[in-house]
């Protein structure tokens, strides 16, 4: 089985206390040292005193991490290795692993872009830049060290803690034990870059000792669900990353049936598991036409094992399967089963099954199954009305509003729950390396303060 060490500040670190990860058929694949408590706090003890690589030495390792991840073999994994087994353990479909190692790799060779784009217009990066001679807003640090409790759903989630590393911070990710060669890899590439075992760690714990990994670190990011924000949001050195319920609007104005790839696409793209993949769609007027046009196109998409190039769906272990499949069936009680009603389980034989794709239509825009997201594609039709306003549209990763309404267009801007709105005809899995994901990280990270030397 391949081993995946724990990544300490002493170099790879093989625990006593290891957990196997199986790939979907059950079979063996890696086994993964979980770190103990002592050994968590001591590590972040010893990033806290490690000093920040200068701003030049830092892109570069970037650039050198973005070429050995996606095109080099790192820790005894070739790209394709490592595409292969995320795909074989997590049933995310090869091909979306791929674009994601891609993704990925852009990402960190682009990290400027965004840590530039976040710092305000008016300060400068260093006291040491002439403009602070008579007065400056001077970007810093607020801490040393960030933890992330990384999700598993998805290998380009890891995109969301890089910039932390940027600036300068020590990093110490937790992985998901459901995923935990992405960051593994990243990690790796990372410290070979020439950030070193002091730059950035990884610590795969168990969940009793899982806390340990934020608690000492100065800030935190988490992903999770419902349960998670509640639980962090009010810990204000924690940032949490809840579910997306992303969502697609369609006013009377505009004609939908020109846009029903991008409503597909927004629904299944990467095989439907992303906080950016829409799940609620909105109909100004009669929403059937839509949700039968969706049902129908989705229904064609085929069912295939995770690491055949054709696959575009989530695998999963019967059982786990067959779980979701209830959790759909009670969550979709009462409404109009356009696709998925009599099940959306289809067994390869193997062990393991495809989740096909779900849609429903609601009565109402205020239905509680708008906000549900579920972890294969599933979507929520329902209608909608200017008597409705925005209250609907609130709590969305992405809304992709169809409309020319410039009025409503603004209200949807300046509501604070919605992180980012696409206007027109934009699927909303659409992202750009630079722009913000749900804001820049730098704006929990960072602040300015006024040096004059």
């Amino acid at each position: 089985m391949l081993p995946l060490d724990v990544l300490g500040p002493g170099g790879p670190y093989r625990s006593r206390r290891r957990e196997t990860v199986r790939n979907l058929a059950g079979d063996p694949v890696a086994e993964l040292s979980l770190a103990p408590s002592l050994y968590v706090t001591r590590a972040i003890k010893a990033l806290r005193r490690a000093p920040a690589p200068p701003v030049e030495a830092r892109a570069a390792a970037f650039a050198r991490a973005a070429r050995a991840f996606a095109t080099e073999p790192v820790a005894g994994l070739t790209p394709q290795e490592y595409q292969h087994t995320v795909s074989a353990v997590t049933g995310i479909p090869i091909s979306v692993v791929r674009d994601a190692t891609g993704s990925l790799a852009r990402a960190a060779e682009l990290i400027h872009r965004s840590v530039e784009n976040a710092r305000p217009v008016g300060a400068v990066d260093s006291w040491r830049d002439p403009r602070a001679r008579d007065g400056a807003a001077v970007w810093t640090r607020r801490g040393e060290v960030f933890a992330v409790h990384a999700a598993g759903n998805h290998p380009a989630v890891h995109e969301g803690w890089l910039d932390a590393l940027a600036l300068g911070y020590r990093v110490a990710v937790r992985p998901s034990r459901r995923e935990p060669f992405t960051p593994h890899r990243l990690v790796t590439a990372l410290r070979e870059a020439g950030f070193g075992d002091e730059g950035v760690v990884l610590l795969p714990t168990d969940h009793d000792v899982a806390g340990d990994v934020l608690g000492h670190a100065d800030f935190g990011m988490v992903y999770g669900g419902a349960d998670v924000v509640a639980k962090y949001a009010g810990d204000p050195r924690v940032l949490p990353q809840g579910p997306g319920r992303s969502k697609v609007l369609i006013t009377a104005e505009t004609e939908w049936e020109p846009i029903v790839d991008t409503l597909v696409e927004s629904i299944s793209s990467g095989g439907g598991v992303g906080c950016v993949n829409a799940t609620g769609v909105l109909v100004e007027g009669d929403p059937s036409p839509v949700a039968a046009a969706i049902a129908e196109r989705l229904a064609a998409l085929p069912s295939l094992p995770s690491t055949d190039e054709r696959a575009v769906l989530p695998v999963q272990p019967v059982g786990l399967a067959r779980r979701w499949d209830g959790l759909l069936r009670q969550r979709a009680a009462g409404t109009k089963a356009w696709l998925g009603g009599d099940g959306v389980v289809d067994d390869l034989g193997d062990g393991s099954a495809v989740l096909r794709p779900a849609v429903h239509q609601l009565d109402s825009p205020f239905a509680q199954q708008l906000g549900i997201e579920l972890g294969f594609p599933c979507a929520w039709v329902a209608p909608w009305d200017r008597d409705a306003g925005i209250r609907p549209l609130r709590n969305t990763l992405v809304l992709t509003a169809v409309t020319t309404d410039a009025d409503l267009i603004d209200a949807l801007v300046a509501e604070p729950t919605i992180a980012n709105v696409y206007v027109g005809d934009h699927p909303t899995p659409w992202m750009e390396h630079g722009l913000p994901h749900d804001g820049y990280l730098a704006e929990f990270l960072m602040r300015t303060k006024t040096v004059r030397r």
